[in-house]
């Protein structure tokens, strides 16, 4: 069955691949799936932590299937993981593309951006002076009063509005609002321009050369920043660079979602399918899925005959 299952999901491979791990108490699932087709082509349920000689005989066994059937594996994509990168190395050599999920870098530097901007309300809120109680009936005791209203008001704007620093595109009416809430805090609107920038990063119009480059300059401006620069170090993290390894590849996929989908899936069943967790019943589960996988298109055949035939 194991060797049929393979001959059909290696059928129409795309030659490019998701792998990454499911962690279910001690147990872990090792994953590969096709990130074009949506086929999971290989599992192994561990009783223990991967680590890189687990990873490398993972690989090796999906290298020996899709070298049987004469397929030729043309890039990976990965999280963000320190597992993959030496095994892949080591397996399939330096010139295969490896390409880090897109989703799990920006999802990085997402946080680091809020954060930030929750470091701003909390400075705000330790320049908000306590006032006495009762109306302020001096000059002095007014304008006091006000700046309190005016600061409490500004971090309650940026609080319910932070989305607006990390959202992809902005309509002209979220712009006005955005620029509303950071009047007189620079630093903000400067986080907000960096976040564009990056996203203009994973523009498939451009190259990876070209993005490189414009990355190198982006990381030159917030080094001069040296408030946002603190906050944002994940901007200089590797993995950014490769997660722009697709512009070169037009079919390259950008992102581990082939394979996080059938994670999902996954955990799913553990709150509503089943209660017992075992390696055994972990590898029936992701067995099951598969068979499902494979009979999914006669199924859907069989359904469209028996409407037709309700309907004639």
């Amino acid at each position: 069955m194991w060797t049929g299952y393979l001959d059909w999901a290696l059928s129409d491979f795309s030659g490019y691949i998701a792998a990454d791990e499911l962690y279910d108490g001690p147990f872990c699932v090792l994953s590969i799936v096709d990130n074009r087709t949506f086929k999971r082509l290989l599992y192994q349920v561990l009783d223990h932590d991967p680590d890189h000689d687990d990873i490398r005989a993972f690989l090796r066994r999906f290298r020996m299937a899709v070298q049987l059937r004469g397929r030729k594996l043309l890039g990976v994509t990965t999280d963000g993981s320190p597992l993959y990168p030496e095994p892949l190395r080591d397996v399939f050599g330096d010139s295969l593309p490896h390409q880090i999920c897109e989703f799990h870098v920006i999802k990085e530097i997402t946080k680091a951006v809020l954060r930030a901007v929750a470091k701003v309300r909390k400075e705000l809120a330790e320049r908000k002076l306590p006032g006495k109680r009762g109306r302020p009936s001096t000059p002095l005791a007014k304008r006091a009063a006000r700046k309190r209203q005016w600061i409490q008001q500004k971090i309650a704007d940026l609080f319910e509005h932070r989305y607006l620093f990390v959202q992809h595109d902005l309509t002209p009416t979220e712009r006005r609002t955005l620029c509303k809430i950071t009047r007189g805090l620079r630093q903000l609107r400067t986080l907000r321009e960096i976040m564009e920038e990056l996203y203009r990063l994973f523009d498939r119009r451009c190259r990876t050369d070209t993005a490189l480059a414009k990355l190198a300059k982006l990381r030159q401006r917030v080094r001069r920043f040296k408030q946002v620069g603190k906050v944002l170090t994940k901007l200089r993290s590797p993995n950014l660079e490769k997660a722009l390894t697709f512009l070169d590849d037009k079919q390259f996929p950008s992102t581990s979602n082939a394979v996080e989908r059938g994670n999902r899936r996954h955990r799913k069943m553990q709150k509503t399918v089943y209660r017992v967790r075992t390696k055994e019943h972990i590898h029936n589960r992701v067995a099951l899925d598969m068979l499902r996988d494979s009979q999914k298109q006669d199924r859907t055949s069989t359904l469209k005959v028996l409407h037709r035939k309700r309907a004639s």
